[in-house]
Order: structure tokens, then sequence, then C-alpha cells
């Protein structure tokens, strides 16, 4: 280029900066999305560099040996100009094609798949992935953990606070929510279960395949699937919302019925906890209640999924995996060190469905539980638990008796209104954001409060500000 045209150029450029009208010189230039979503307890879960609007999972589903086949089709925003993205995924990956052309792929760990596309992706666009992938879930570990549950008969794939990677290429992280849509494929003689609402069953030779849709954003690792010999009941709750419930035929039938008595105190809970939380925030219900031997119930998002626990006198369990659909699937936990607004709310409403369990009030309950436990349970501070001790009793426990402690300190007045504030318009929150909200609604300071039960390693004092005179 000459003198002249340089100058000229120099002069268009500086024209078009400052009129406002975009450049090859103002443009970011594309880069990596992160291979982690910033999570400080898990920092390879979920990816940066764009938002899931919406999965379409297409598995196929093999009891004789285990293994899963199927492809994920995802659709995305870029949240900035990506080079390449990372996908969470465990299973072997065959084929990957980024809007509908094919993309480079590898593994960079065992639960880390690289993606680049043909062509960058700018910042704002929604693009389109579809990964293909097959493998035995059951063989594969990762950070110490093989959470794949299933024998030669049934298969519940639910786990916390990993799962997805398992059965379906995902953004593995509570803070990136979309909408799904599951298909399973299973021999004709199972049936599946999955989130949200039943939209078709195809039909064929050998094989069904299951078509179940969730409305509803959720984060990924709420997703899920059961399938095996199942007895279903459906129908609508008295106040006309859809339900499914599903009981494993492993269970013999005393245990089945049981089952199913636990599983219709539904409707009831929840008309107990709409009281205090507001409307249920999904379009379905239901639960399933698997027939393998796990030590776990899990809040999936529309159907939790219980152990064999007996009939209506675990309705306990119920009050606490249902709280959940409002405390940890409507509003997610920014981040996993937050899970005591999950553990301690589902907690705290369990011991209130279950009458003080025995004690004649809640706060009766709390002082009672307040003097029980000795300093080793103390030492786990449930705001800060770490991520290997994440599930820990205190976490549940202790967490359960900050709720009422501060419902008794800012009183019941300002608890409720912090309850409607915290679950109105929000998807995701974190410890801080919930302190700062109840500070706002009770016009209270609550640092001290919030120190002595979250952050601290010693039982709280017996004051007035803890909640606990």
């Amino acid at each position: 280029m000459n003198r002249s045209r340089r100058i000229l150029a120099s002069l268009v450029a500086t024209t078009c900066l400052v009129a406002g009208v975009g450049s090859a010189a103002a443009e970011v230039d594309p880069s990596p999305g992160s291979p982690g979503a910033g999570d400080r307890y898990f920092p390879d879960y979920g990816n940066g560099g764009y938002d899931v609007i919406h999965y379409d999972v297409h598995d196929r589903v093999g009891f004789n040996r285990g293994r899963l086949s199927g492809r994920t089709e995802l659709r995305a925003t870029a949240t900035q100009s990506l080079s390449r993205f990372n996908l969470d995924m465990m299973l072997k990956v065959t084929a990957v094609k980024v809007n509908g052309q094919v993309a480079e792929f590898r593994k960079t760990n065992r639960h880390e798949l690289q993606v680049t596309p043909a062509s960058p992706i700018a910042e704002g666009t929604d693009f389109r992935v579809q990964v293909k992938y097959a493998g035995v879930p059951k063989r594969l570990r990762w950070n110490g953990e093989r959470p794949w549950l299933g024998n030669r008969r049934e298969i519940v794939a639910m786990g916390e606070p990993q799962m997805a990677a398992w059965w379906f290429a995902a953004n593995d992280h509570p803070s990136d929510k979309a909408t799904f849509d599951i298909s399973i494929k299973v021999p004709k003689h199972k049936k599946v279960v999955a989130n949200g609402e039943l939209e078709k069953i195809t039909k064929g030779k050998s094989r069904n395949t299951w078509h179940w849709r969730a409305a509803e954003p959720m984060a990924a690792y709420l997703a899920f699937f059961g399938a095996g010999n199942f007895a279903l009941e459906r129908g609508r709750t008295p106040s006309g919302l859809p339900y499914v419930y599903a009981v494993s035929r492993q269970l013999n039938q005393r245990q089945r019925e049981q089952s199913f008595n636990l599983l219709r105190t539904t409707p009831k809970v929840l008309t107990f906890l709409e009281k205090w939380l507001g409307d249920y925030p999904f379009s379905s219900t239901g639960g399933l209640v698997t027939g393998l031997e796990v030590n776990f119930a899990l809040e999936n998002q529309t159907r939790p999924t219980y152990p064999y626990s007996g009939g209506k006198q675990s309705s306990w369990l119920v009050a606490h995996e249902l709280t959940h659909q409002w405390f940890g699937d409507k509003v997610a936990v920014r981040n996993w060190r937050d899970i005591w607004l999950n553990e301690g709310f589902a907690t705290f409403f369990e011991m209130l469905w279950a009458d003080n369990y025995g004690s004649a009030t809640p706060q009766k309950w709390l002082l009672r539980e307040w003097g029980y436990y000795p300093q080793s349970f103390w030492q786990l501070k449930i705001g800060e638990p770490g991520a290997a001790r994440l599930f820990d009793y205190p976490v549940y426990q202790r967490g359960g008796m900050a709720v009422q402690a501060l419902r008794h300190r800012i009183g019941d007045a300002d608890f409720k209104a912090l309850l409607r504030a915290w679950l109105a318009d929000r998807e995701n929150g974190s410890i801080e954001d919930f302190i700062a909200l109840a500070e706002e609604t009770s016009g209270e300071e609550l640092d001290g409060f919030f120190r002595a039960w979250l952050f601290s390693s010693k039982r709280p004092a017996r004051t007035v500000a803890n909640g606990l005179a």
C-alpha cells in the first residue's frame, strides 16, 4: 500500500470509529471459552464463553452390558467471540458438528471435550452443536466419584454435584440453566421416566423410545432418567397439576404399595409448602422410588427420586425434596460453596412438615438440637464446607437450625417476606446475596448472626442476636 492510500485508510478508519461504525480494527479477536465455570470447589465443572438455551438428548441404553450410546444436540448463545469451547462429556466421542459443519474435537482429559468449529462464533450469536458418543458409564470415574447407578434390570441417572456428563454432553454447572427434550430408547418391556411431561412413546420392533420434555429451564445435574420395570400412576393433583409417580417392580408388592402411598403425599406437601413459598414453580410434579440400593434421595426437577423408605411415615423425605423445587431448582446456587441455601431450607421445611420432630414448637426443636450436638458437630463451617464435605450432616442439620434461628431473630412477617423476595425473580444466588436481602428485608444488621451460624467453627452463643433467646 502506498503512502497516500495509507493516509486515506487511516482517515476512514478514524472517521468510522468516531461515528460508531464497526470496523475490522474494532472487532474483538475470537478466543477460547474457559474449560470451567469458575467454581472454586470444582474448577472443571461447567464451561465459559456460552450459555446453553436448550438440550435435545437422544440416548439408547443397554442393560446386559451397561452400554449407552447417543447424541446430544444443544443450542447455545455465545457470550464472547469464540475460537473454540468446551463441553463436559465422560463418554467416548465419535463425531461433533457445529452449525451443521464438521468440527475438530479432542478430549483434553477424561472429563473435558474441546471443540474447535470450522469458523469462529461471534459474540451474541446462537449456534448449534451435535455430539455423538458411546461407552459404558458405570466404568467411568472422575474426581474420585463413579456416580452411575444401574444393574441389569434398572438404571437411574441421578447424582449431585455431577452426573450429566455420564449420559449427555453438557455445560454442567448450576449457573447455566436450559430447557430439555430427553428421548431414551429401551427394550420394549422397559419403561422410562424423566423430567417434565411425557410427550410421546415411539414404538419399534424390539425397542421403544420415550420422549420427555422439561419446558422450564433447569441445571444440567437436575436432568435425569430412570429406565426399568416400573409401575406408573398418572393423573392430576386437586389443583390441576399433572403428576407421574413411578415405583420399581424390583420391590415386592408390599414395598410397592408403601412407596406409592409415600409418593401420594406429594399434593398435600406441595399445598403446605405453597403457603410459605408461593406457587409451585413448575408445570408438573411426581416422583420415582427406585429398587436400586441407594442411600440418598435427589431433587431432580419436577420428579425427585427416592430410595425405598417405607410409606407415609417417611413423608418428611418428600417434604425435603419438594422444598428443593424452590430452593435448589427454581433458584440454584451460584457456586457449589453456597449449598447451605439448598440443604438448610430443605431441612427446615422437612422439620416443619414433620411437626417439629416431636418438639412443641420449631424454636424448642432448635434449642433441643443446639444443646444436643458435641463440639465436633460445630467444627464444620457450613457457609464454607469445602468440596469434600459438601453433603456432610452438619450442612443439613446445622443448616436447618440456622434457618429457624433466622426466623426467630427477624420475626415471622419479615421471614416470610424474605422467602418470597428471594424466590421471586432470580435463577441463581449466593450466600452473600441472601444475607444482603435478609438485611434489606428486615432492616437489621445480620453479619454477626450469619458469622455465628455459617462461618464459625464453634457452637453459636445462646443470645438474642443469634436467634437463640
